[in-house]
């Protein structure tokens, strides 16, 4: 029997960006994300395997010095992140972590910047930037109220998305986890997700 194919998540990513276009559109530009604006790219969280796998694409594209200063960045970061939290040195996989560790982490670790943030606010891997990236900056809801998604978008009106783009968000949800457990058949990997700047790691091949 022939091996799992690893699935190509490029068109997930693609929806994900179309999603956001549209829903900026929806609420008459109230999202307030421009270029320098750089509040989103400050600080770890978690991101998946699929967007280490986009992440990796998208340094494999850049010159090498250009590279090799972004993974500079991410080895310093995780390093300091191992040093905080010994578990990570066994493994970079969060799927035993509880919400509680993996927000005490966030928290200690909150000014550290994108790996792949450039002086200008640029981002160096824009175009193979992770899912929670591109969908950043759209107001999320808690029972009902609209809040804003970070700390700039707090200071205007906030719109509620209409029910319809809330309902494709879950599909683009779904269309995930169903990618991630494609990966994982094919890549007998146990987990699915790490914190950021483990994506700009070298990989093994």
């Amino acid at each position: 029997m022939a091996a799992p194919t690893q699935p190509n998540p490029a068109p997930l990513y693609r929806k994900t960006d179309h999603w956001f276009q549209r829903a900026t559109a929806a609420l008459l530009g109230e999202v307030p994300c421009r270029l320098g604006c750089t509040s989103c790219c400050i600080g770890s969280f978690p991101i998946t395997l699929l967007d280490i796998h986009t992440l990796q694409q998208g340094l494999t594209g850049l010159p090498l010095d250009h590279r090799h200063r972004i993974e500079q960045r991410a080895i310093e970061q995780t390093t300091a992140m191992e040093t905080a939290f010994p578990q990570l040195t066994q493994t970079n996989l969060l799927d035993n972590w509880s919400d509680q560790d993996i927000d005490r982490l966030v928290t200690e670790f909150h000014h550290l910047p994108c790996p792949a943030l450039e002086a200008d606010g640029r981002c160096s891997v824009y175009q193979h930037r992770p899912l929670a990236c591109r969908s950043m900056g759209i107001p999320t809801e808690n029972l009902g109220l609209a809040q804003g998604a970070c700390e700039v978008q707090t200071f205007i009106p906030i719109l509620r998305l209409p029910s319809t783009f809330r309902e494709e968000e879950d599909r683009l949800a779904q269309e995930e986890a169903a990618f991630l457990d494609a990966l994982r058949r094919a890549t007998g990997s146990t987990g699915e997700e790490v914190f950021l700047p483990y994506g700009f790691l070298p990989r093994e091949t």
